[in-house]
């Protein structure tokens, strides 16, 4: 009889934490696929948005395990006029909506489809010319989960060209297909600076700015004809996250009509550390990483990040300004900051304890304020102002 109560109990017991795993799955469930509106536009244009497909017909693929031409996925953002209508993209379509995590993980995740954007497909180019801003994303990560900086920036008059790194990327779509990364492009031992790490990402460095700057040069030919014609003025800065933010600045290092870079908590490689940067240029970085030079308070320096931005600091004769965010980790600085993230995947995702919605107005308002003063030459007090406007960010201005 006790045998036979004692596994009643147990059988009670199973049934109860089935029906609460069942309960918490179909919760879950319901957040994801509540919808999300990116940020409202904060400049005086509406965006239009458009993509591309480009072969770098001169260049071998290092990364291609057939030797192929570089082909180059790239998301176009560019200002509108104001009264623009139209419909919205969807924020993944198609093939992009694999960028999603598969089940269960899935689960615990915003559904892409319920995002919004601000911009509208293929709307009329506003009255120009505007100048040309190359986003590049963080290893393995994709120019659509960078919507939300690439409208607002392009709400404020630039055009702004998001591209995926083939085979870095985890997941890119070219010719209707999707390509994956592999270990070439996105290697294990690619965000050290000890050994063959530090090999591997100089040369990595070198292939995403290369990629840069040949995007840059597309962007500039499509001035010259159809509906971009006379909108794009010849001037480019160069922008990207983690590992983009390092290409972003050995890109701006090469390109000598360069007019400015911003690094968003990237580990510098490449030769920019060494030769420095003579343009301006901006380190946004996370308060637990070490990527401008300074360590932030829940910084732990194990890769040499500190040593490595002192470095390139130390060499550069271009003005430069580090950003220190308070509560923000790596991935505030994307999209992810906007999703809706279930425990436990919110804590494994690597975000910090800041609003999502405020870590990116600050990335915003920073990144664009600093392209205006570099590209468009307003004051540099005009950044100097942004650390009143933003008690919790920690702003280091040229010396």
């Amino acid at each position: 009889m006790r045998r036979h109560r004692w596994l009643r109990r147990v059988l009670i017991g199973i049934g109860s934490v089935l029906v609460l795993l069942a309960w918490y799955v179909m919760a879950m469930a319901a957040f994801g696929s509540r919808q999300v509106a990116l940020p409202e536009l904060t400049g005086t244009y509406q965006v239009g948005r458009t993509s591309f497909e480009w072969v770098d017909s001169g260049r071998t693929d290092p990364l291609d395990p057939h030797h192929g031409p570089r082909r180059l996925s790239v998301w176009l953002w560019y200002p509108a006029p104001r009264d623009a209508q139209g419909p919205h993209p969807a924020y993944a379509p198609g093939l992009w909506s694999k960028l999603a995590f598969g089940a269960p993980v899935g689960w615990f995740e915003t559904d892409l489809g319920k995002i919004r954007v601000r911009s509208i497909d293929g709307a009329a180019v506003a009255g120009g010319p505007f100048p040309v801003v190359v986003l590049e994303p963080g290893m393995g990560f994709a120019a659509p989960q960078y919507s939300a900086l690439a409208e607002s920036i392009a709400s404020h008059g630039y055009v702004v060209a998001g591209l995926t790194p083939t085979y870095s990327a985890n997941l890119t779509v070219l010719g209707g297909q999707t390509v994956t990364s592999n270990t070439q492009g996105n290697p294990p031992d690619a965000g050290g600076h000890t050994g063959e790490s530090q090999v591997t990402g100089d040369r990595l460095a070198t292939e995403w700015a290369t990629d840069a700057r040949f995007v840059a040069g597309q962007v500039l030919a499509l001035g010259q004809t159809g509906q971009f014609a006379g909108k794009i003025e010849p001037k480019v800065a160069y922008l990207g996250h983690s590992f983009g933010g390092a290409s972003s600045l050995e890109a701006c290092r090469v390109d000598t009509h360069c007019a400015g870079a911003v690094d968003i908590d990237g580990t510098q490689f490449g030769k920019v550390v060494d030769a420095g940067l003579a343009k301006p240029f901006m380190i946004v970085g996370a308060e637990d990483s070490c990527t401008t030079g300074t360590c932030g308070p829940k910084a732990t320096d194990q890769g040499g990040e500190r040593d490595t931005a002192t470095k390139l600091l130390k060499a550069s004769t271009g003005p430069h300004w580090q950003v220190v965010v308070a509560g923000t980790h790596h991935l505030n600085f994307t999209d992810y900051g906007l999703y809706f993230l279930g425990p436990p995947l919110r804590g494994l995702i690597g975000l910090g304890s800041i609003n999502g919605r405020h870590a990116l107005t600050i990335e915003n308002d920073y990144v664009t304020t600093f392209l205006d003063h570099a590209v468009r030459n307003t004051p540099p007090t005009t950044i100097d102002t942004l650390r009143t406007k933003y008690p919790n960010t920690t702003l280091t201005p040229p010396r």
